[in-house]
């Protein structure tokens, strides 16, 4: 009983050393009222003040919430206090341009930012609305900025935010210029943001200048000029930006490119931080599209296209008989590279470990320069070390760069484009998307995917797990003895197992409380009879399910 009042003594004395550096008065307020419920309240202040939160994959991302351990004023504040210090430790010149999106306290966060940097005596460049982050990753380079900071939490749920950090090409190099950070700029952007005094001290310039939207029209011609001019252009797309903000621009890009204008989903239309007609604001998720495909039935749509809330994603779905199906990450990341491939676009295609092993057989048939890298985009845009240009990268989890010379990260507006164009090319022809994935069945074999993904709330037991595949790894997948099984500790947290005909590789999520096991089988096509090698993948890819599950403990 005496160790729990020292605790609860302890976090109540946190607690009122963070009220008093606090610069919110609402963050105070609700700090306050957590206090005011001890002890019943314990376990909530020991979470928010359980470690601040840290620069990770995708640099800062936590709950909107008063205390270390979450998003708010303080925390930004800090953050870019930190990032500025680091900038002029570097030696880094130029402005920062700050992007943000329309969840609750992105613009706040944004003009904060904007105040450490101009306080500091660095220009700040802030984006003239709410924004994709493709915009942002481009303004980094079309302007010659230092850096950029962009205020989104993507595809997280509505309490969330975030923070993400890019370099321009002074301190990125020039396969960093525009991308997000890597190792080792996080650990010293963190260590900087430690290393901050109190916050009172920090001093705070004016809002910085506001873009125009030239700016904004500068990437949409960039991004219009993606796609080929003369191409067809017959082609009916439903779209739905998922209560986020890529409506405006992507159907600016579509016109500017000569596409007809996308039909959006109404009641998804416009930015609404609540997302209130999705369970969850992530394309991938069961349920957030189900407005979209009703959208194109009813329409009649040859294509039906979401992105996800700051447009980074694009997400694809196609008829299938009566209804509609969505298309795998590794389908649609498949199909832009043969389109690439089909138009001569010749240089390095990239994927990550988790990602279909399809990308690597069409490069080794085709003569074409491959490389996989770690989950992130901010490693697909290094990949090959240079020694090759970057001319396409994806990740499975619905992220395209179909031009990397125009954004150096994923970019949900740009892919939709190539996808529209790739899908209104075989309309012309009377073909589909879904005939073009059959002829890559039958000259690559069906590489069917499928993720096993354990959310949990306690980060201990994505350790328990990871731990338990360690200690006791299966000798075979599917009958067939293993041909590879890699740890790659202690760069990275992943395990993969590999056999003559199936692959398996399971990490922790990087912005998610989630344990994830990617699995693959590819079946080769017999006397040209895609559907049945389908069937037989699928059935070997839900049994790889089980097998994966049971090792896990699950």
């Amino acid at each position: 009983m005496a160790a729990d009042t020292t605790d609860l003594d302890e976090l109540r004395e946190q607690a009122r050393r963070w009220l008093d550096d606090d610069p919110d008065p609402a963050s105070r307020d609700e700090l306050r009222a957590v206090l005011d419920g001890l002890p019943g309240s314990a376990p909530e202040l020991a979470d928010r003040f359980a470690g601040p939160l840290t620069f990770g994959t995708a640099g800062l991302r936590g709950p909107l919430r008063a205390g270390p351990n979450g998003m708010n004023l303080a925390v930004v504040t800090q953050a870019a206090a930190g990032l500025v210090a680091w900038l002029a430790e570097q030696g880094g010149a130029g402005p920062l341009v700050i992007g943000y999106d329309a969840r609750y306290g992105s613009r706040a966060f944004a003009e904060r930012t904007a105040q450490v940097a101009t306080g500091a005596g660095r220009p700040a460049l802030l984006l003239p609305r709410p924004l994709p982050t493709p915009v942002l990753a481009y303004a980094v380079r079309h302007l010659g900025a230092v850096a950029g900071v962009m205020v989104t939490a993507s595809h997280n749920p509505p309490q969330d935010n975030g923070y993400k950090v890019y370099l321009g090409a002074q301190l990125g190099g020039e396969l960093g210029a525009g991308a997000q950070i890597v190792p080792p700029a996080d650990a010293g952007i963190e260590a900087a943001i430690r290393s901050v005094g109190p916050l009172a001290k920090v001093p705070l310039g004016p809002a910085g200048e506001v873009l125009g939207d030239d700016l904004v029209a500068a990437y949409v011609e960039r991004a219009a000029a993606v796609v080929d001019p003369t191409g067809p252009r017959d082609l009916k797309v439903a779209y739905t930006p998922l209560h986020g903000v890529g409506a405006a621009v992507l159907t600016a890009a579509f016109s500017r490119a000569g596409f007809p204008t996308p039909g959006l989903v109404p009641d998804q239309a416009e930015p609404d931080p609540a997302f209130p007609t999705v369970n969850f604001p992530n394309p991938e998720e069961p349920g957030a599209v189900d407005k979209l495909v009703a959208l194109a039935g009813a329409t009649g749509a040859d294509l039906a296209i979401a992105n996800d809330p700051d447009a980074d994603r694009c997400a694809v779905a196609v008829p299938d008989g009566s209804a509609w199906r969505m298309l795998r990450g590794d389908e649609v990341g498949a199909l832009l590279a043969d389109h690439l491939m089909r138009r001569g676009v010749t240089g390095l295609y990239a994927t990550t470990i988790v990602s279909s092993s399809l990308l690597r057989a069409m490069c080794a048939a085709r003569g074409l320069p491959y490389d996989e890298t770690l989950t992130g985009f901010k490693w697909i845009v290094r990949a090959g070390g240079g020694t090759q240009p970057l001319v396409f990268g994806y990740e499975e989890a619905l992220g395209y760069c179909v031009a990397p010379e125009h954004v150096r990260d994923k970019d949900g507006i740009t892919a939709a484009l190539t996808v529209a164009e790739l899908a209104a090319g075989l309309k012309a022809e009377g073909r589909t998307l879904t005939d073009r994935l059959d002829e890559l069945a039958a000259e690559f074999g069906v590489h069917h995917t499928d993720q096993l993904s354990v959310r949990v709330d306690d980060l201990r037991e994505i350790a328990g797990m990871m731990a338990r595949i360690r200690a006791n790894t299966p000798g075979t997948l599917l009958g067939h003895p293993l041909t590879e099984v890699k740890d790659l500790l202690p760069g990275a947290d992943v395990v993969i197992l590999r056999t003559d005909t199936a692959r398996v590789v399971i990490r922790p999520s990087g912005t998610e409380p989630k344990l994830k096991a990617y699995l693959e089988v590819v079946e080769p096509v017999a006397d040209g009879d895609v559907p049945a090698a389908r069937a037989r993948a699928a059935t070997a890819v839900s049994a790889l399910r089980t097998e994966i599950a049971t090792a896990l403990g699950l």
